[in-house]
């Protein structure tokens, strides 16, 4: 008797096939020319996290490569911008909007790294949000290494993507991070995305 005739079948989300994997298995490009053009929009975020004494050295701006957050910031902008040269099958976007911001929380010893990337196109911006994040939170560690080796990043993930075939998808409010106010890329009206402003908190977050 074959073992797997009684075998339920897959979920529907089981069954779904890899967009970059062809039927024989191989990895291609998605062809997107028949998708429409719509607004589309994605938040991702990282998180660094830091010693006392190196969170003081950011704050503060005592490191000795300079501004570490605005460096970093800029890092994840230009990282963004280049997605499709890191990621062998993601698409080259002209991006509308790429902003990053890091925010310190002292209590938690984290720098919070918010990364919202846009584009009207046909197909969507997670990745280059992601990579913005990443590349800010690596350059976080490149700009503190000096004053501490064992930085960790982690939580690299997307919060929230808008427009496209697949729709508005976000976080659910118990797997959004803390100390963040909403994860939602944009509100619909009308047809469109109307972006919500990226406000930095200021509370712990002193420059010079």
């Amino acid at each position: 008797m074959d073992p797997t005739a009684s075998r339920s079948p897959a979920p529907r989300a089981e069954r779904r096939r890899l967009s970059h994997v062809d039927r024989s298995g191989r990895p291609r490009m998605v062809d997107v020319s028949a998708k429409p053009v719509t607004a589309r929009r994605a938040v991702a975020e990282a998180t660094v996290s830091l010693s006392p004494m190196t969170m003081s050295l950011v704050i503060d701006g005592g490191g000795t490569k300079g501004d570490v957050l605005a460096v970093a910031e800029l890092a994840g902008v230009m990282g963004g911008k280049r997605t499709s040269e890191l990621i062998p099958l993601c698409h080259p976007l002209a991006l509308t909007d790429l902003q990053v911001s890091i925010t310190p929380d002292r209590a938690a010893g984290v720098l919070r790294i918010r990364a919202e990337a846009a584009t009207t196109g046909q197909t969507g911006v997670e990745m280059e949000a992601m990579t913005a994040a990443s590349v800010a939170a690596l350059t976080v560690y490149d700009m503190v290494k000096g004053a501490e080796r064992g930085v960790e990043i982690g939580a690299v993930r997307l919060l929230a993507k808008s427009g496209g075939k697949s729709g508005d998808w976000s976080r659910t409010p118990s797997d959004a991070p803390t100390g963040g106010d909403g994860v939602r890329p944009g509100d619909r009206a009308a047809g469109r995305i109307t972006k919500r402003p990226m406000g930095r908190p200021t509370s712990g977050h002193k420059r010079g």
